[in-house]
């Protein structure tokens, strides 16, 4: 099969398609002949750096959307011909950006009928960390004041409309000429970060970050007494930020995303109510792997970046 993989660390260039084994599913595993693979500002980190992952040669890769090609022994929720999508194991089940990828059978759920892959293989890593930041760690409830940082960004997307889902309040930062999408995403009050302080916004229950550094330091002047911020810019966290929330009553808690397959069933659910939907900024064949990657370096995408397979 053809994959995308990477011997060294580096720019985009490092990302060469090369030609390797099929692998085969094990037990409680299913083979998924990819059809979409969303990217996600961890694949080119990682293709960086070693991160979490400190082995080469890497194929990245989390997000998937396919046809189950075959499955191991003791797979009894899905079948060959099955349409299904969802995250890799994160971090080091990573692998999706080649032709076919295994997968633990329940890591996946099937693909709502009138939702194409594109759009399947963009939300699973982006929106199941929204998920289980908002709804499984933060409980958000009707009436709540929610402040998602890089609202128009992969995960800050999908977070303002299961917030809004929930019945948040939703206030979102971003760059004045993405105020028109967060509008339409739902955000009740758009923030330009480039010409306005954030902080002084009316106090707010939860703040989402995914920026770090002195953006989740000053978020801590914007919450009420009792609130939580939720950080997925974990490497990028000032190590003092929950001790010095502490000292205002506020909680500070890391989110790593896992997967989870009762996360992807809600938001499949979504997905088949047309309350949740990724904003694609631009598909790549998977031989172009390398200029997704380079849009994504710019950090200016707008939702997210699909590799497709015909």
């Amino acid at each position: 099969m053809k994959a995308i993989s990477q011997n060294t660390y580096g720019g985009p260039e490092v990302l060469q398609e090369v030609e390797t084994d099929r692998p085969q599913p094990g037990p409680s595993q299913v083979l998924v002949r990819v059809r979409a693979a969303g990217m996600n500002p961890t694949d080119w980190k990682h293709r960086q750096f070693a991160g979490f992952l400190d082995r080469l040669p890497l194929v990245l890769g989390w997000d998937v959307s396919g046809v189950v090609e075959a499955v191991g022994i003791g797979v009894t929720i899905h079948k060959p011909g099955d349409e299904v999508f969802g995250m890799l194991p994160y971090p080091y089940g990573v692998g999706s950006f080649a032709e076919y990828v295994v997968a633990p059978a329940r890591a996946l759920v099937r693909k709502p009928e009138g939702i194409d892959h594109v759009q399947a293989g963009a939300v699973p890593l982006a929106a199941l960390t929204a998920w289980q930041a908002l709804v499984d760690t933060a409980n958000v409830r009707p009436g709540q004041r929610v402040l998602i940082h890089a609202a128009a960004g992969g995960v800050g997307h999908l977070a303002v409309q299961i917030a809004k889902e929930q019945g948040a309040y939703v206030i979102g930062t971003a760059s004045a000429p993405k105020h028109a999408l967060l509008r339409e995403l739902g955000v009740d009050e758009a923030v330009d970060y480039r010409n306005q302080d954030f902080t002084e916004i009316e106090p707010v229950d939860l703040v989402l970050d995914a920026i770090g550094g002195d953006t989740a330091a000053r978020s801590l002047d914007v919450l009420k007494p009792g609130g939580q911020l939720l950080t997925i810019a974990i490497t990028s966290m000032p190590a003092d930020l929950p001790a010095r929330a502490a000292e205002r009553d506020i909680q500070v808690t890391p989110v790593l995303v896992e997967a989870d397959q009762a996360g992807m069933r809600a938001i499949a659910d979504l997905m088949a109510a047309g309350k949740l939907k990724a904003v694609v900024e631009a598909t790549f064949p998977l031989a172009q792997a390398a200029e997704g990657h380079a849009l994504g370096d710019t950090n200016r995408v707008a939702g997210k970046v699909v590799l497709t397979l015909p």
